[in-house]
C-alpha cells in the first residue's frame, strides 16, 4: 500500500484561532503533520475533516490528546465535517461524547458564537 500524505491546508483565521482543512488519511504514517497543526498556540483550533477519508487509532489518539491539551488551557478544539467512516470510529471508541464535533463550518462558527463566514 503506497504512503498517502496528509496535508493541513490553512484557512483564513484570526489571531485567536487556527483553521485548517485536512486532506488525506490521518494515520500513524502521517500524524506528524497533524501534531504540528494541533500544537499551535491558539485559543481555538478548528479542523475541517471533510477531506479525511479515514483515520486510524494513532490519528484518533492525536486528536484526543490535543482536545485534552486545549481544555487544560481553557481553549477549544472543534472538529468539522467528519464522514461516516470517521464518525463510526469516534462512536465505537466513544470519543464522540468527548470531542467537539460539528457538521459544517457554519455550525462551527455558531458553536464559537461568531457569524458564519464563507470558507472556500
Amino acid at each position: 500500500m503506497p504512503f498517502e500524505k496528509l496535508v493541513a491546508e490553512p484557512l483564513p483565521s484570526t489571531n485567536n484561532e487556527y483553521l485548517f482543512r485536512l486532506l488525506g488519511p490521518v494515520t500513524l504514517n502521517n500524524i506528524f503533520a497533524l501534531q504540528e497543526v494541533v500544537s499551535q498556540p491558539s485559543v481555538t483550533t478548528v479542523l475541517d475533516l471533510t477531506g479525511v477519508p479515514y483515520m486510524d487509532s494513532a490519528g484518533l489518539g492525536v486528536l484526543v490528546k490535543s482536545h485534552v491539551s486545549h481544555q487544560q488551557c481553557g481553549h477549544r478544539l472543534v472538529l468539522v465535517g467528519a464522514n461516516q467512516r470517521v464518525m463510526e470510529l469516534f462512536k465505537v471508541t466513544k470519543v464522540d461524547t468527548v470531542l467537539e464535533l460539528v457538521a459544517d463550518m457554519e455550525a462551527a462558527y455558531q458553536a464559537l458564537g461568531k457569524p458564519a463566514r464563507d470558507i472556500a
